[in-house]
């Protein structure tokens, strides 16, 4: 038996030679390949009605879905006490929420940006003002103690104006956030960014290893600004060939669901065959659970959603 010495030097040489091992063996001993998260958007009616404190979503996350790693959406901080570009920079707000994440077990995964000015627009000074309103979010990452932040790729211009644009504010978030050390991730939602093809092109020439994709199972509707609606779409990417290009360069996945029919299924997505895709690419890393239903409640969408996750994983 080891003596009270014994145990702690055995315990630190445990620890040191897990620090010394490289991040992704480090990872693969510490958790599975794929695990599930919970999108803080999931709850969106219910934190808009007033019904859920932003500080207290991790602890739901925990209590009531048994889902220990959480993204957060950046228009819910502060949220009736202060506005939200405050919040990320009120460190000690910042620690309040990180504060109770640590007593609720919950891991604070990603912040999804929006609202912080147009990172594709064909206009510099537009382009890099939203540069730099998106960086707050970077440290706000850092102090949570997340790895990633997701943003997005709007703006004015042409197809290929917005290319160039999204590789040159791509290039200045990703070296700025890469000494946090935190990945810059981008979300298919609207416009170019829903065609999977074109993201994907961004994603080549930006080429920074902190840079990559956020595929989303659900936003491929180009005719829609945030690419979300899968009925009356006027023009719809494929989402199968979407997925297929987005994963290589993917960081984290988003599990969009929709409301479920009787079989506890999504009607208007393959999820087998999505996650199939998912698998297949090799992905490691988390898939969040996006419940976007309208008519049924949003404990009962995450729960189902879940379920489909756990069946098809």
């Amino acid at each position: 038996m080891l003596t009270r010495r014994g145990f702690l030097q055995h315990t630190l040489a445990a620890a040191a030679a897990y620090r010394a091992m490289p991040c992704g063996r480090a990872e693969a001993a510490a958790r599975p390949k794929i695990e599930i998260s919970l999108a803080q958007w999931s709850l969106h009616r219910t934190l808009y009605a007033g019904k859920l404190d932003h500080l207290d979503f991790p602890a739901k996350a925990r209590n009531d879905f048994g889902i220990t790693t959480v993204e957060y959406v950046n228009g819910f901080f502060g949220r009736g006490t202060m506005d939200f570009h405050a919040a990320a920079r009120n460190s000690g707000y910042l620690k309040e929420l990180l504060r109770r994440s640590g007593d609720a077990g919950v891991v604070n995964h990603l912040i999804m940006v929006d609202d912080e000015g147009l990172l594709a627009d064909t206009d510099q000074s537009k382009r890099l003002a939203a540069v730099e309103s998106h960086k707050k979010w970077i440290e706000a990452a850092r102090l949570l103690g997340c790895r990633s932040v997701r943003v997005n790729l709007h703006g004015q211009g042409s197809a290929q104006g917005k290319h160039a644009a999204s590789v040159d504010s791509l290039g200045r978030l990703g070296d700025f956030a890469r000494t946090m050390p935190i990945n810059v991730l981008v979300e298919n939602h609207g416009h170019e960014s829903s065609n999977g093809a074109w993201l994907a092109a961004v994603m080549k020439e930006v080429a920074r290893p902190n840079v990559g994709t956020l595929p989303d199972f659900g936003n491929f509707c180009l005719s829609h600004p945030w690419g979300n609606p899968l009925e009356n779409c006027a023009k719809l990417y494929d989402r199968y060939q979407g997925m297929a290009e987005l994963l290589p360069f993917a960081k984290g996945v988003s599990a969009k669901s929709y409301d479920f029919d009787e079989h506890g299924a999504q009607p208007l997505l393959d999820y087998e065959r999505l996650l199939k895709l998912v698998k297949d690419s090799g992905f490691t890393g988390y898939i969040g659970i996006e419940f976007e239903g309208q008519t049924q409640p949003e404990d009962e969408g995450i729960r189902k959603t879940k379920r489909l996750l756990e069946k098809y994983l």
